[in-house]
């Protein structure tokens, strides 16, 4: 498993070749400031958030936009760093977070406008170390986390954080490469390394956290599912028919749906007992999902392809013709669906594709 590269962040290292970008020389990203950049809302972008009325996006080299005007212009702000970003939350219109590559976490108070680093690779390495030195007893979970935590300094704290999740203002979640997950209880100002309480062996990656019907669900490679047991205070094994890698998690009623690599999705009803494999119209990985004010359902492809589902995800047709380039996040507004992915950012009037 090691000796690939990971298959989400491929997708990554695509988008930011396609910007065409060169560097004359060498800048540590974790200690530079991003460039701003006129062309920003045009070029390859990662993940995108509602802050109140405010979206905001973020992308490689740091970049953060924000727009007040329902996507029709963008903004840059300044970010303390260059690393590349691939995910962002907000859970109220001024508090929000974003993590990335070399483990950076980031924060803002003001809704987008500035940002500061709350973690980075560096830091979050020698507190696993330093946590795990300290606990008593040499269980097999222990023993993984100090001798993933050796690894994980031997690497400089180089490895990305992929996903980030709150459940209010101060519950939080970051997650990311080989099983990396910390938890804050304060907003992110002190974070707790959790690698020992995952059911995951194989220290797979971890692609995505969203809480559904009350359950708060992690996917990863592999067709890895985990839901969080409160009792426990552990991450346990949702077993799935998939062995393809899931990119992200949708809900409709009640169904969840695990979406994923070449166009794999299964659907559940049960919480995850028993899964169906729905056959969708793509054979594209399936990147990002939204729901509609009606009930539909909408999924999005690495082809820029959009997907709807008007009967909770049991089954999908396309939605017009395929987007330029590939669909990372969205955000539905309405009959507006603002999209982020290779060629930028873009907004679409949906019943004009029908």
């Amino acid at each position: 498993m090691r000796k690939t590269l990971f298959r989400w962040l491929a997708i990554v290292a695509a988008a930011c070749a396609a910007s065409g970008a060169v560097y004359a020389e060498f800048a540590d990203p974790m200690r530079s400031p991003a460039v701003i950049n006129p062309q920003a809302a045009h070029e390859p972008l990662m993940a995108l958030a509602q802050a109140g009325q405010r979206l905001v996006a973020v992308g490689p080299r740091g970049a953060i936009l924000v727009s007040d005007d329902a996507a029709v212009h963008w903004r840059q702000v300044p970010v303390p760093v260059s690393s590349d970003l691939v995910a962002v939350t907000f859970k109220s219109a001024a508090l929000g977070w974003a993590v990335g590559h070399d483990g950076e976490v980031l924060h803002t108070t003001d809704g987008g406008n500035s940002w500061t680093r709350q973690l980075d690779g560096q830091q979050a390495a020698r507190l696993m170390s330093e946590y795990y030195a300290k606990q008593q007893g040499d269980s097999p979970d222990l023993k993984a986390s100090r001798e993933e935590a050796e690894r994980f300094e031997a690497d400089q704290g180089g490895r990305p954080f992929l996903d980030v999740w709150f459940d209010d203002e101060r519950s939080g979640w970051v997650i990311g490469s080989f099983n990396i997950i910390f938890h804050t209880d304060d907003g992110g100002k002190s974070w707790v390394p959790w690698f020992d309480r995952v059911d995951n062996p194989n220290a797979l990656n971890l692609h995505a956290m969203r809480r559904i019907n009350g359950t708060l669900y992690v996917a990863g490679e592999q067709g890895l599912l985990l839901r969080l047991d409160p009792d426990k205070q552990r991450f346990v094994a949702v077993p799935t028919p998939s062995k393809g890698s899931f990119f992200g998690l949708a809900s409709s009623g009640d169904a969840l749906i695990a979406y994923g690599m070449l166009g794999s999705a299964y659907r559940s009803t049960d919480g995850g007992a028993t899964w169906d494999k729905l056959t969708l119209p793509t054979g594209a990985s399936v990147l990002a999902s939204g729901e509609l004010p009606n009930g539909h359902l909408i999924l999005a492809t690495q082809a820029g392809e959009l997907l709807e589902s008007a009967d909770h995800g049991a089954s999908f047709h396309t939605l017009g013709a395929s987007q330029p380039g590939g669909i990372f996040a969205m955000a539905l507004r309405g009959d507006t669906a603002v999209l982020v992915g290779a060629a930028g950012l873009s907004r679409i009037a949906l019943s004009k594709l029908h």
